[in-house]
């Protein structure tokens, strides 16, 4: 998604083994699809992917701007990018992911982002730490 630029906060307090796990891969690159179950979202499908983390933060019903890491279990490891109205689910039912970013810079394109995943597709994603 290079023509958007977001900064988030490492819910570090609420889900420090989720945090601690994902900042060991950055930079982290992968794409990122739209959700087909869990409304106005984007997730990135990481298959078998062990974090090797439990449920820390866990929500099914992330706000705007949130970033959620589901570990694996009854559906496959994933990560859960809401640009709006979400419930977390997939075709197993409702999931419950960690709650371990948050945007605080940029959500005024959230909006934009999640309708050019909807309509244009599959779109890169980076993550890295600011200097």
């Amino acid at each position: 998604m290079a023509s958007q630029v977001f900064v988030a906060k490492l819910e570090v307090e609420k889900a420090p083994k989720t945090c601690a796990a994902f900042t060991s891969l950055l930079p982290f690159r992968n794409q990122t699809i739209h959700s087909r179950w869990s409304g106005e979202a984007i997730w990135v499908p990481l298959g078998d992917y062990q974090f090797g983390v439990d449920f820390e933060n866990h929500t099914c019903y992330p706000s705007r701007g949130d970033i959620l890491l589901y570990p694996g279990g009854h559906s496959e490891t994933e990560l859960l990018f809401a640009y709006g109205s979400s419930s977390f689910a997939s075709k197993m039912g409702a999931l419950a992911g960690n709650h371990f970013l948050t945007i605080v810079e940029g959500r005024e394109q959230l909006d934009d982002m999640g309708k050019l995943v909807l309509w244009k597709g599959a779109q890169p994603i980076l993550f890295e730490a600011l200097d």
